[in-house]
């Protein structure tokens, strides 16, 4: 069950032999004076697929854990044992200082902001319905990251402790509450209890609205609150009911979690146990919310697939004929690519009439290419190109530093052990980092996603490095380089560079979410010297000099050996390609989303065969293949993204702009899209 906000809360409820109870049970409190109120419209195919979904039975969803609100600190008055009456006056004084805004503050979940949600926006996506195409896992979930997710926090914290206010002085100053608020809804709580009901309303399917017009009828409920004779304890056992009999059974723990604390702080007269249940409340319909688009998604996804291309030529031309978009400088890329086009006959016999395009996406993603070449109508593809791009520099820095180890390991490598001693003492090496698999932390997920969007992308947590606690300290302050023994086979040999590798990797993992690919290798420069130097017979006085020697190369675009790896990459990137467009390009939408990420169409995870047997072990099937492809890595994996990008580009944009009659394309109607 996910964090719902509770940390850091201490329930501090109001205790007085004077004080009432804000409401007192009472059954069959329904009558006569129930007002049905308007529902919304929906477009028929949401409404459609919602009823067709709670046909089906929400208990067969299979939901992503998703993340829910952010704990909030509790009120900032302290706990007082002084009299009634001067709680009172405390409590008025305080509540009369607030400055107030003609409208009531709005609750941190609606259905406003829930409406990204719905089957009408999803369909409607264009970002969305592309990035579907390239991830198995792409999921919703709350965003509550970045500048973005700190303002939401603010607001929602600003919103629970108005209403913990609200509620104390209601029990405690009833006649400075009506003063101010009287029988109306300027206030936070009936602006809460509409919105729950708003999103339940997107949850249910049309006949079993009515039931929840006579439930929770707002209007009357606070009527009786007014009257001190609503029935707090009755309305948690029908919401729980009502969650429960809709929700996935992974949140019937959490919602029945939100009953006892609404019961609980209405038996005690706790206004912060109360709000933290309401709190739960909107955390839960969150929650379902995402459950149900998640569960759409996972739905229409083949669909959504297919008809990528078609749903993207018609949502660009559109721009282009109003004039939103100009295909001039994407027909000039084109031309100028063209011209530069090698005609190599493998190129030409692999892509075809894609030559030139292929040929120049994959200059596009090399370290030293202008980042910003590509056209506009790479506009959804500016992430990818981005980390392609981060991992081309990776895995060429990545070689360069194997090939300084190379040279240094050979250089001393039949160094006698007596003469390589080195005597600077610390504890940072006392764990080898050739384990480092198991000693660094795993990767994370990052969000980078619009409000609730969320296509998963990894980058590591940080590791420590030095005592001094920075990830950028250098580790040369203190340490102690073991002496490697002599070895000759060339299985060890091969197992040490491999561990080595291996714990490079580690290291690379281990850096900052939030730092460029360069300034990372920079930053890290000396760990990585270190970590080498730990696999050699190097002298410990030759560290310095290693030092500045691997800053001369990683990242160094003037660099002669970064030049010469970049080219090594570049040249078998080329032929991973051609053999992936070959394999790729008669593949429909749904079947080159298969083969090119390994997902299942009909499922939420990826659909692994199982464990490699053998490296070497023959590839029966394409699929087969790119699965090797994947779980090795590197080139590979970096041409089968890129066949993959590129074979979806070229679908929408050839005929559109690239090779195509733009003139005769406008001339054809409009055709709606839905």
């Amino acid at each position: 069950m996910g964090d719902q906000g509770t940390g850091g809360i201490e329930s501090q409820g109001v205790e007085s032999n004077t004080t009432r109870r804000m409401s007192e049970p009472r059954p069959n409190s329904h009558d006569d004076q129930i007002q049905q109120q308007s529902t919304e419209t929906k477009a028929s195919d949401a409404e459609g697929d919602e009823a067709k979904y709670a046909q089906t039975g929400p208990r067969l969803l299979l939901p992503v854990d998703s993340s829910n609100p952010t704990p909030s600190g509790g009120l900032s008055r302290n706990p007082s044992t002084s009299s009634n009456a001067s709680r009172d006056s405390r409590i008025t004084v305080e509540f009369s200082q607030r400055s107030h805004s003609s409208r009531p503050l709005e609750p941190p979940v609606t259905k406003a902001t829930l409406s990204e949600l719905d089957v009408n926006k999803i369909i409607h996506n264009p970002k969305l319905r592309h990035d579907i195409n390239y991830d198995p896992d792409l999921h919703f979930r709350p965003n509550v990251d970045g500048e973005k997710g700190r303002r939401k926090q603010e607001k929602a914290n600003q919103f629970w402790n108005t209403l913990t206010e609200q509620l104390q002085l209601f029990i405690i100053n009833r006649d400075e509450f009506m003063s101010r608020f009287g029988q109306g809804e300027d206030w936070c709580l009936p602006q809460l209890l509409k919105s729950v009901k708003e999103i339940i309303q997107t949850l249910v399917p049309q006949r079993d609205r009515m039931y929840l017009d006579e439930g929770l009828n707002v209007e009357l409920i606070m009527q009786q609150f007014g009257k001190g004779i609503a029935d707090l304890e009755k309305l948690a056992s029908w919401l729980s009911g009502v969650l429960k009999s809709h929700c996935a059974p992974m949140r019937d723990e959490w919602v029945d979690e939100m009953y006892n604390q609404l019961t609980n702080g209405n038996k005690t007269n706790d206004m912060e146990e109360l709000v933290q249940g309401m709190r739960s409340l909107l955390s839960v319909l969150e929650a379902m919310k995402l459950d149900v688009a998640n569960h759409q998604i996972r739905c229409l996804r083949p669909i959504l697939i297919e008809d990528t291309v078609h749903f993207e030529q018609r949502f660009f031309l559109k721009k282009i004929r109003d004039r939103k978009m100009d295909p001039a400088p994407a027909q000039a890329w084109y031309l100028t690519v063209s011209q530069f086009y090698s005609r190599d006959p493998a190129s030409v016999q692999a892509f075809g009439e894609m030559g030139p395009f292929f040929e120049a996406l994959c200059k596009m993603i090399l370290p030293s290419s202008d980042p910003y070449s590509h056209p506009d109508t790479f506009v959804f593809d500016e992430e990818r190109m981005a980390k392609l791009r981060s991992d081309m520099l990776d895995a060429i820095n990545l070689d360069i530093c194997m090939r300084l180890y190379e040279q240094l390991e050979r250089k001393y490598r039949h160094c006698d052990s007596a003469s390589s001693v080195c005597a600077i003492p610390t504890p940072f090496l006392a764990t080898p980092f050739s384990d480092a698999s198991g000693f660094l932390s795993s990767r994370t997920e990052e969000d980078g996603s619009e409000s609730y969007f969320n296509s998963s992308n990894s980058r590591p947590s940080s590791v420590v490095f030095s005592s001094a606690g920075s990830a950028h300290s250098s580790p040369r302050a203190s340490l102690v380089l073991p002496v490697q023994p002599a070895t000759n086979r060339l299985e060890d040999q091969h197992t040490k560079s491999r561990n080595l590798y291996n714990s490079l990797v580690a290291l690379l993992q281990s850096s900052p979410a939030s730092s460029r690919s360069v300034s990372r290798w920079k930053a890290m420069k000396d760990s990585l010297a270190l970590q080498i130097f730990r696999f050699t017979n190097a002298p410990a006085e030759n560290l310095l000099q290693f030092e500045d020697e691997l800053d001369n190369h990683l990242s160094e675009l003037s660099s002669p050996l970064f030049q010469q790896v970049e080219q090594n990459y570049h040249y078998h990137l080329l032929v991973e390609l051609r053999q992936r467009i070959k394999d790729f390009k008669g593949l429909t939408g749904a079947v080159l989303f298969s083969v090119a990420t390994g997902g299942r169409l009909h499922g939420p995870n990826r659909a692994w065969d199982g464990a490699r047997e053998n490296v070497s072990r023959e590839r029966t099937t394409l699929e087969n293949a790119i699965r090797e492809a994947r779980e090795e890595g590197g080139v590979e994996d970096m041409a089968t993204r890129l066949a993959h990008m590129g074979l979806l580009h070229w679908r929408v944009w050839s005929h559109l702009v690239y090779a195509g009659d733009l003139d005769t394309i406008m001339g054809v109607p409009d055709v709606p899209m839905v």
